[in-house]
């Protein structure tokens, strides 16, 4: 009767879930994030306890046979829905479709050759190999895809590591007990039973913080890129800096300054679509040249940044030089002109900083540095520390 109780209240969690998450994904346009998977994941298993309650105890019939095959049905649907939160395109029908064929011809196979007892064993392994797939997988993704979510993965690869080992010893005491083993006041069912209520409790709240996350965490890389280019805007080059140098023994930091040369120009003779495609060109090859974990934005009409981290000065010439070479043999085709447009670039280095707050220094003395190399000719490269030392007067001995 006790166990009865937990497994309505276990259904009637997973169905109100379901409801939820169906409700939310509705509520996200687009990229649904998975929720939409995670409500039918909910719903199949949801039927699943509602079919063991209403068949009271092992059986061979057809509402056994769906019944096994929704047992392992919710958990692939709810991998899937974590692909697809994870930016995965997966189907979600045509997979359940096929499994649920396949494990209904196994079933019957194993049910006439082996009996009863060996197809609930079957279901107990086969929910095991699931779960320990499942384990694996969530924690390959904390040192790869899911880095950002490290505490949350550690905390599920926990949870389900947990049904993982229920189904292991489950499919032990079916093998050495046979079908009494699954009575369903049997003390072990009732631990089974308390774990999945559990897990129905806690399981769906934290979904629901992961897609709240991922959302806020979009909405702030929205505010701190900028939307042509998905390059670093002001706030998200100061947010980007304030990481770095709160990071073990930051080195010095270098930022070059790159202004289109006759943008003006390339915007009244070709039109703002040639000037769009040049922006876009060079915010790419800008990305390109870079090396990783250098910092890329865009903080004006034409004007770039690169942000050259833990680099002497030779480097950041070099960079510059490379940028400025990229940018001037690169075409752009633009439709509706004629031959393809090129276009250069005029860049301003500054001397190197150690915070933060050395940007807004290091942004006017390297403009100062662009300045003085669109008066010399434009595309061509000027350090503010080479004219610094040019106008140093010497020391009168």
């Amino acid at each position: 009767m006790v166990a009865s109780t937990l497994v309505a209240m276990l259904c009637a969690h997973l169905l109100c879930f379901s409801g939820m998450f169906l409700l939310i994904s509705r509520r996200l346009p687009g990229n649904r994030m998975g929720m939409d998977y995670f409500a039918v994941g909910n719903l199949l298993l949801a039927l699943a306890y509602i079919l063991q309650l209403a068949e009271g105890g092992p059986a061979w019939s057809v509402m056994s046979v769906i019944n096994h095959i929704l047992t392992l049905a919710a958990p692939i649907a709810y991998w899937l829905g974590a692909m697809r939160f994870f930016g995965r395109q997966v189907p979600l029908w045509r997979p359940l479709i096929l499994f649920a064929v396949a494990y209904g011809v196994l079933q019957c196979l194993v049910q006439w050759n082996a009996g009863p007892t060996a197809r609930y064993a079957m279901l107990a392994a086969m929910a095991t190999a699931l779960f320990f797939a499942m384990t694996l997988t969530v924690i390959y993704g904390v040192r790869t895809f899911a880095k950002d979510l490290y505490g949350e993965m550690v905390f599920f690869a926990l949870l389900i590591s947990g049904i993982c080992v229920l189904n292991a010893l489950k499919f032990l005491k079916i093998v050495d007990d046979g079908l009494d083993a699954l009575h369903m006041d049997s003390r072990f069912q009732m631990i089974f039973y308390i774990y999945m209520s559990t897990l129905a409790t806690i399981v769906p709240p934290s979904i629901v913080w992961l897609v709240l996350r991922r959302l806020t965490d979009s909405l702030r890389n929205m505010a701190a890129r900028d939307p042509m280019t998905n390059l670093l805007n002001r706030r998200g080059l100061v947010d980007a800096l304030k990481q770095h140098f709160s990071s073990r023994n930051p080195g010095p930091v270098r930022l070059l300054l790159l202004d289109v040369d006759h943008f003006k120009r390339i915007n009244d003779t070709h039109g703002h679509q040639a000037g769009d495609a040049v922006i876009c060109q060079v915010a790419d090859l800008l990305r390109f040249n870079v090396r990783r974990g250098d910092l890329t934005g865009r903080i004006g009409g034409e004007e770039f940044v690169a942000v050259s981290l833990d680099a002497d000065g030779n480097s950041a010439i070099h960079l510059a030089e490379r940028l400025r070479t990229s940018i001037e043999s690169q075409a752009i085709n633009v439709a509706d002109a004629g031959d393809p447009l090129r276009c250069t670039v005029t860049i301003g280095i500054s001397p190197p900083f150690y915070g933060a707050q050395g940007l807004e220094d290091a942004l006017r003395q390297a403009d100062a540095a662009l300045y003085r190399g669109k008066t010399a000719g434009r595309n061509r490269i000027e350090s503010a520390i080479a004219h610094a030392s040019a106008c140093a007067e010497p020391v009168q001995q």
